[in-house]
């Protein structure tokens, strides 16, 4: 692969990198025991009188809140530990081939996801 090529792929994995970890950042908080995870944030939405109806409506609120961006947190994590396996394939001389077969992955799809570890016909 020339390098230019291989330049502008790694600079679009990084730009992406920084997007997914303020993304990331503005619900959760990395985990400082285990490397690449994220732990989202419990949702604080504000104070209701115990046991008042509007007390349990804003707790289900809160639930609900929790349960879609630990959805929204798992997507972007993953996304990330994608990247960051891209990045090192560069810089280790492993980026541009299939992680199955070894085969060049083609420039398009690599255009279209850097972090393609896949071929089209592994994938």
């Amino acid at each position: 692969m020339d390098k230019t090529l291989l330049e502008q792929l790694k600079q679009k994995l990084l730009e992406e990198k920084v997007l997914l970890e303020k993304d990331l950042s503005s619900f959760a908080k990395k985990d400082p025991n285990m490397k690449g995870d994220w732990d989202t944030v419990f949702p604080q939405m504000g104070e209701a009188q115990s046991g008042s109806h509007s007390s349990l409506d804003e707790s289900a609120d809160e639930v609900e809140e929790y349960e879609n961006l630990t959805a929204k947190e798992f997507t972007l994590e993953t996304r990330l530990a994608e990247v960051n396996r891209a990045l090192e394939r560069i810089n280790k001389d492993g980026f541009g081939l299939c992680q199955k077969c070894g085969k060049e992955i083609s420039k398009e799809r690599l255009y279209a996801n850097p972090a393609a570890e896949f071929d089209i016909e592994c994938s």
